[in-house]
This record gives structure tokens, sequence and C-alpha cells, in this order.
């Protein structure tokens, strides 16, 4: 039996973004019926939102287009670097802190860090995906549907079923 792909979404406190991407992407794979075929969590570099729900106004978002967010927000730690195969960060910053995270390492690394937004069709030249934290509603749907856009395109480069080596 293969090892299922381990995937993890990253942005500031797990309470906006990561866990968005990560609601939207289990649906996606569990659609696909890819559910065996992934392992999909998210974290923040921050432990400040250690054990809370995702913001309000995320899981309403989410809610309102059929994605469940039941997660509790979670600190990144050195052994994610071994248990994922990518982190996907929202942003540069995020990029910057789980590089530096890295440098704590003493054992090997498997994770490949990439930033979400660069599967995004529609991203330009936007690799970020913006903080909606301090924001109203409408930053918090926009960024349901940059998830959902990358997300969409980033299971159909990973399919196994297509043939695909997602651990290149």
């Amino acid at each position: 039996m293969n090892t299922p792909l381990a995937i993890c979404f990253v942005c500031h406190g797990n309470i906006c973004r990561s866990p968005t991407a990560e609601a939207v992407m289990r649906k996606f794979v569990e659609d696909a019926g890819l559910a065996h075929a992934f392992e999909i969590d998210s974290a923040g570099v921050s432990a400040e939102h250690e054990g809370e729900l995702a913001d309000a106004r995320s899981r309403e978002a989410a809610a309102r287009r059929g994605y469940a967010m039941e997660g509790r927000a979670r600190p990144l730690v050195l052994d994610d670097f071994s248990r994922f195969d990518l982190l996907l960060a929202a942003d540069r910053e995020n990029v910057r802190r789980i590089e530096r995270l890295a440098a704590g390492l003493t054992g090997p690394r498997r994770a490949r860090v990439q930033l979400l937004r660069e599967y995004d069709p529609e991203r330009r030249d936007r690799l970020e995906i913006p903080d909606p934290w301090s924001s109203g509603p409408v930053a918090f749907v926009q960024v349901l549907e940059i998830c959902e856009r990358s997300c969409r395109a980033l299971l159909e480069s990973l399919r196994p079923d297509r043939g695909q080596s997602p651990r290149g």
C-alpha cells in the first residue's frame, strides 16, 4: 500500500488562511474519492492561537460553501518537517519563519516548502494570500476563493490516478 501524500497548510496563527485551505483540500480529495491518498493538516508559524477554533468569520464563509472547519490551531513543530511532504505557506513571511524553524532540525527533512498560491491559476504576480484577520467578511470570502482555486490546481497536479509522482 502506498503512503499517503502528507500536506500541511501554514499561515501565521492557524486560524484563518491555513485552516481554510485545509478544509477546502480535505473536501476536494474526499469528493474525488482520494482521501486514502492524502494526509491533510494545517499549522501556524506562531503558537499565539494554539487550541483555538478557526476564526468565526473563516468558519462562516467556509460553512456557506459546504466546508467543515473543525480543527483547532496548532503551531508548526520540528517533527512536521519529517512528517509532511509539502508545507504550503500563505505568504513569504510564513516561508521565512518556516525556514528559520527548519534551521533547528537535527534529523532528515522530508518537507518541501512552497507558497500555496503558486498553484492559483489566477494569481498573476500575486503569490501571497492576504491575511483577512483585520478585515471584513468580504476578505474571508476572497481568501476562500483563492484557496479553492489553488487547492483545485494543487490536487490536479498531485492526483495519484494520473500516474504523476507527487514527491518529485
